[in-house]
């Protein structure tokens, strides 16, 4: 276990990725990461990346650049004498920095590639009704996501699973990869082969204003649509003239006379809206200036007026 290795990551779900290096007595030289933002309270608390606060507990450099082509900062990471760059959930790097180390700069990735190119690849298969994805290894290349591949593991997908929740369980079996990555790297047995272009489809950045329910669709389409988006940024229409996000759902597929979109609820138990097969039923919801809750407890402490 010769290899200088420099991680690059930034939130929760690159921690393990690193942690798993670390215990497996690989040489973590350095890590690069976000700077430190201002927060909490009155915006006087100093706020660490999760990535940061991991290598300042295990003794592991910390490098911070606001720009990634800045000369000082490429000195400072020359000068760590890496032979492995990793790249888990960090940002887009430049040529200068991906071609520096001997032994290439590879990624993590949270799809299969070339399925889900892009920044939202978990939200993207959960909308889409797929029953897997996975993760992949590859080594960076100029398009983004288009690199040769090394290895993908397989995770499947429940019909009720959220994109949470498959972020928190992809986020321990892509540590899992890039530790099987980094010892084929080192003991000089990775191949690797290039994606099929043709096979490629993409998971663009997911908007605020892309995330209004839509109650002409089917209720599988609005189902698989709020579970994509929970918890984060959620799916969301409105109640009483106020933002409502919707974080569980279960469908009911029956045929009504009632009005595409219509908000139906007993007041005890039950929210529920006409779509375009059936229903869509709320179970846990979060008001605008509200904390999330069950649907019980919503309508406990809520008068739903003229619905």
């Amino acid at each position: 276990m010769s290899l200088r290795i420099v991680f690059m990551g930034t939130p929760d779900f690159a921690v393990p990725s690193l942690d798993i290096l670390v215990k497996n007595g690989f040489k973590v030289v350095g890590v690069v990461t976000v700077s430190d933002k201002m927060g909490g309270r009155g915006m006087k608390q100093v706020l660490q990346s999760p990535v940061k606060k991991y290598a300042v507990e295990h003794d592991i450099p910390v490098l911070q650049p606001e720009k990634l082509k800045n000369p000082a900062f490429l000195d400072e990471l020359r000068a760590l004498q890496a032979d492995l760059f990793i790249v888990v959930a960090f940002r887009m790097l430049p040529e200068v920095v991906w071609t520096m180390p001997p032994k290439g700069t590879f990624n993590l990735h949270g799809s299969l590639l070339p399925r889900y190119r892009g920044a939202a690849p978990i939200n993207w298969a959960v909308i889409n009704g797929d029953t897997e994805t996975g993760v992949t290894t590859f080594f960076l290349q100029h398009e983004i996501d288009t690199g040769q591949i090394i290895f993908q593991d397989h995770l499947p997908i429940g019909p009720d699973d959220t994109a949470g929740e498959i972020h928190d369980r992809m986020m321990l079996l892509g540590a899992q990869t890039v530790l099987k990555t980094v010892q084929a790297i080192d003991q000089g047995t990775v191949s690797s082969q290039p994606q099929i272009d043709s096979k490629a489809t993409h998971a663009p950045k997911i908007f605020h204003e892309t995330c209004e329910i839509d109650f002409n669709r089917s209720s599988q389409d609005i189902h698989n649509f709020i579970r994509g988006l929970s918890p984060y940024p959620a799916a969301w229409t409105t109640l009483d003239g106020l933002e409502f996000k919707v974080l569980k759902s279960k469908m009911e597929l029956a045929a009504h006379g009632h009005e595409v979109g219509k908000l139906i609820s007993d007041g005890k138990s039950e929210l529920k809206w006409a779509c375009a097969d059936g229903y869509i039923h709320a179970l846990e919801v979060q008001l605008q200036g509200r904390k999330r809750m069950g649907i019980r407890d919503f309508l406990n402490g809520y008068s739903l007026g003229g619905h």
